[in-house]
């Protein structure tokens, strides 16, 4: 039986968050703005933790406090999975933010409860009738005979966004109400706030470089950001 003055658990609620990419005070500023219940509520991270601001570590250290909380894996968090596991060390990686990811474990090793956070991630999540993916997809095959590759690198998926909304917004890519991705950030579009054209909405808000992180709660569409990345760490990470 209930007491009378037992206080009420609110339904809980999923969010989404964009690509972190290492910036720790723009995830903590998403997770208070938006009051997000580390007990009861679920985060989807779209992938990228990792490679850009230095608190790489201090981000997946917080993310594991949360209870129900699942990665969609990002190009740039299969790269620092090769690293962990096998030592990979390639250009591509280390000149895009792999450095700062290694330098915040300090060269290394990686916590076995951060590889197995990225081992365990998923390359694309359903809940009902909302995706949610890193890159994009190809709405004209199955997910599942889509490669790893094409799945956290692919753009096209928003340019075709973009270019049928302005003739018809009502457009529907797949069978999804709604699908939500990150890798391409908005920046690109000449804005720091989230992009929905057609079913796609675009949440990466360039927290790695000079832009905000947001987090959306992907029912109501609500959303949180943080203060720009610079201005919190002083900088963008090729000029710290």
């Amino acid at each position: 039986m209930e007491s009378a003055g037992a206080v009420e658990v609110k339904d809980s609620k999923t969010y989404a968050v964009g690509d972190i990419h290492g910036a720790y005070k723009s995830l903590v500023q998403c997770l208070e703005g938006s009051k997000f219940d580390y007990n009861n509520d679920r985060l989807i991270v779209m992938g990228d933790v990792v490679d850009g601001y230095s608190d790489v570590k201090q981000c997946f250290d917080e993310l594991l406090k949360i209870k129900h909380c699942d990665l969609v894996i990002g190009n740039h968090d299969m790269w620092a999975l090769n690293w962990a596991l096998r030592g990979d060390k390639p250009e591509i990686w280390t000149t895009q933010g792999g450095t700062q990811t290694m330098a915040s474990y300090n060269g290394g090793p990686m916590p076995q409860a951060h590889i197995d956070f990225l081992r365990n991630a998923h390359l694309w999540i359903e809940i009902g009738d909302q995706l949610f993916v890193h890159g994009g997809f190809n709405p004209d095959a199955k997910l599942q005979k889509q490669t790893a590759e094409f799945l956290t690198w692919d753009r096209s998926l928003l340019t075709m966004a973009w270019r049928r909304h302005h003739a018809k917004p009502d457009h529907k890519f797949g069978s999804y109400r709604d699908i939500f991705i990150g890798h391409t950030t908005t920046e690109t579009y000449k804005t720091l706030e989230p992009i929905h054209v057609c079913n796609v909405w675009d949440i990466d808000t360039g927290a790695g470089w000079a832009g905000k992180l947001t987090i959306i709660d992907v029912e109501s569409k609500e959303y949180w950001q943080s203060e720009l990345s610079s201005d919190l760490y002083g900088g963008t990470p090729d000029r710290l």
